[in-house]
């Protein structure tokens, strides 16, 4: 039986406060991985995070702090 897996299965946190997010693919056959390929998106502060994986809205929320995101996009000229 062939099965679709996906995980979220790296969440870093670079200094600018942005969240790296790699999602991990996985077409499994009978239990076991014969596919797999990663797709990688970034969670930037003041973005909107209310559709990531439970496990990146928590770091979010910890991380992207109101000075956080006043720094960020005063750097980004917003």
């Amino acid at each position: 039986m062939l099965e679709k897996v996906q995980i979220v299965d790296r969440i870093e946190v670079v200094e600018s406060g942005v969240v790296q997010v790699r999602i991990k693919t996985a077409i499994m056959e009978d239990g076991e991985q014969i596919s797999g390929t990663f797709h990688r998106h970034v969670v930037a502060p003041g973005d909107d995070y209310s559709n990531e994986d439970a496990k990146v809205q928590a770091i979010c929320s910890a991380v992207h702090t109101a000075g956080v995101i006043a720094a960020y996009q005063a750097k980004q000229g917003i």
